[in-house]
């Protein structure tokens, strides 16, 4: 009879920690994702800032014909600047999905600034088929990002 009681105890104890183990392995990965995505929020706004900023350095650039090539093409480069390091960041974080997307705005935008530095102005037509081809491929890239993120239509996350 003393024996069944030990083995019952046993039994039970083995349960219940491999209950408490099982229970903290699961909220461990919850939170592990939830620190990935929170980290990939972050890192896609920063880059869609960063894309934002140099698209409007160009189109600042472009409403202005007075100003010098040489200044123009400093500005422009300097503007483009922080997406490069913001780029490479996505290709090891984000998902190909979001990559490919990511790659073809940084290209279609890098696209502009070199028309732009080449004295594209916002009414030529070079520029105007250069931002509609961008902010075709941000409307992409942003569409992926969400679909990353899980986020919905209404802005609201699962």
């Amino acid at each position: 009879m003393q024996w069944i009681t030990l083995i019952s105890t046993i039994v039970g104890a083995v349960i219940a920690t491999g209950s408490a183990m099982l229970l903290d392995r699961q909220r461990w990965k919850r939170e592990r994702m939830d620190r990935e995505t929170q980290a990939r929020r972050t890192l896609y706004g920063d880059y869609l800032a960063g894309l934002s900023e140099a698209r409007h350095a160009c189109g600042n650039m472009a409403r202005d014909p007075d100003m010098e090539p040489s200044m123009r093409r400093t500005t422009a480069r300097e503007a483009f600047g922080p997406c490069i390091g913001l780029r490479y960041q996505m290709t090891i974080s984000a998902p190909s999905s979001v990559v490919e997307a990511s790659e073809d705005a940084f290209r279609r935008l890098r696209d502009l600034r070199d028309q732009v530095m080449e004295g594209a102005l916002a009414t030529s037509p070079v520029y105007l088929e250069g931002r509609r081809t961008y902010d075709d491929a941000l409307a992409l890239l942003r569409a992926r990002m969400r679909e990353d993120l899980r986020v919905s239509e209404d802005g609201a996350a699962p």
